[in-house]
């Protein structure tokens, strides 16, 4: 068949659909710039989990490790894309209720193709949405690594979404108690930061450390990787915090502009840091400061001006950086890739941060009819507190709870062998 042949019998295919009654119906004036501009940050946000996080977390960890961590990412990505359809979705964004959403929305029942969220397709907002629910248990991997089951990850991270992930998710932005106190919560300082932060230290609590920690362990085994993972990660993250605006103007050009700019400045910040202290800069370091950087201007990032970002970025990287010291060398907890003390003390910190910085003497949007600074200030405090409390108790009850049936901590000979060959029979590098 010739190729004019071929597309005249598309043409009279797609006037046939056109013709149909399903098709004929009259679908919703999407905006098109806010549908490109959505669909595109959907793919920015999936990248970043993957391959970013992938990389970014298996370049930190010993050469026998590395596809267990990469293993994670990539199976609690395709877990938490299967259950935000069958549920969890639907718990975050349907129903009236304070505390969580209902099943009416099970499995987009009711949703068609052509069915509106906005100014996008509701598809695309489950979608966008669903890239949210993919990256934020996939963050706790960082805490857990070279010492946990596999089938501990999988059980875990599908409980942590429904009980944990989707109520906060109604909160903030599903029409829950804390939208209706109008909390600031861009793109998810409380919804992914402060909930994977908090439920990583207690993870890590209950797993107990890994060998030689804190002074004995081996240094990350491939820097490399590790750069190539958050330079992913901070290019992802303009789809991350731009795309939150759900439209293509001037706030996602400032939300992006804001993320950029704390980045920067708090990657110099950390590595200042370690110049002072240590006599040298290092590319972990480095790169380390950036993330912390995008994980504290996360909340703030659509509220705040390019001056806020920087403050936020000094701030993040200084007070995350003294975070890394305190939970490993004080409270000896093994939170292995400084999950708690980059996102969520990051998090936490711009979620407080922002109800100063959104006031238009730092360049920032201001605040609800009817909020001041003082107010506002006062229901940011509100949502972390019962977010992390929320968080940090679901999450030690399922530790327990595994602890006691299927397992939670790989057995010793495990550990020492490698999780790559003990779970999963492969190798990252040859033999």
């Amino acid at each position: 068949m010739t190729r004019i042949a071929r597309a005249g019998l598309w043409a009279l295919y797609a006037g046939a659909l056109a013709a149909s009654p399903a098709m004929a119906q009259d679908a919703p004036a999407y905006d098109g710039a806010a549908t490109a501009w959505v669909l595109t940050a959907t793919a920015l946000v999936l990248f970043m989990t993957l391959p970013g996080l992938a990389l970014f977390y298996a370049g930190l960890v010993k050469s026998k490790n590395v596809l267990s961590v990469m293993m994670h990412c990539v199976a609690i990505a395709c877990l938490a894309s299967v259950l935000w359809l069958l549920g969890a979705y639907s718990l975050a964004f349907s129903g009236t209720a304070p505390l969580v959403g209902d099943f009416a929305k099970f499995a987009l029942a009711g949703v068609e193709r052509h069915t509106a969220s906005g100014q996008i397709p509701e598809n695309l907002f489950f979608m966008f949405q669903m890239t949210f629910a993919v990256i934020t248990p996939a963050l706790i991997v960082g805490a857990f690594v070279e010492r946990i089951r596999f089938s501990a990850v999988m059980i875990f991270s599908a409980l942590w979404l429904f009980l944990v992930y989707a109520p906060v998710c109604h909160w903030v932005w599903g029409g829950g108690w804390l939208m209706e106190r109008k909390v600031m919560d861009y793109a998810g300082g409380l919804v992914v930061h402060a909930t994977a932060g908090i439920s990583a230290l207690v993870l890590a609590w209950r797993l107990g450390t890994r060998p030689g920690f804190p002074r004995e362990l081996s240094p990350p085994h491939n820097p490399g990787l590790t750069m190539m993972g958050a330079g992913m990660l901070w290019v992802g993250w303009y789809g991350f915090n731009g795309g939150s605006a759900l439209t293509a103007g001037g706030d996602a050009a400032a939300a992006i502009l804001a993320t950029h700019l704390s980045a920067a400045t708090a990657g110099l910040v950390w590595a200042v840091i370690e110049k002072i202290r240590f006599k040298r800069s290092s590319m972990v370091g480095l790169v380390t400061g950036v993330v912390a950087g995008l994980a504290t201007v996360t909340p703030a990032s659509g509220f705040v001006g390019p001056v806020g970002g920087i403050i936020l970025g000094a701030a993040g990287s200084l007070i995350c950086y003294n975070a890394v010291e305190l939970v490993k060398h004080r409270l000896k907890i093994d939170d292995s890739l400084d999950v708690f003390a980059v996102h969520g003390v990051g998090g936490v910190l711009g979620t407080l941060a922002v109800a100063v910085l959104a006031s238009p003497m730092f360049g920032g949007v201001g605040y609800a009819e009817g909020v001041d600074m003082a107010g506002q200030a006062l229901t940011q405090a509100i949502g972390v507190g019962a977010t992390l409390a929320w968080s940090a108790i679901v999450t030690l009850v399922l530790a327990v709870a595994l602890e006691k049936t299927v397992g939670l901590r790989a057995p010793e000979e495990v550990i020492e062998e490698g999780l790559d060959l003990a779970d999963h029979g492969e190798r990252a590098y040859g033999a």
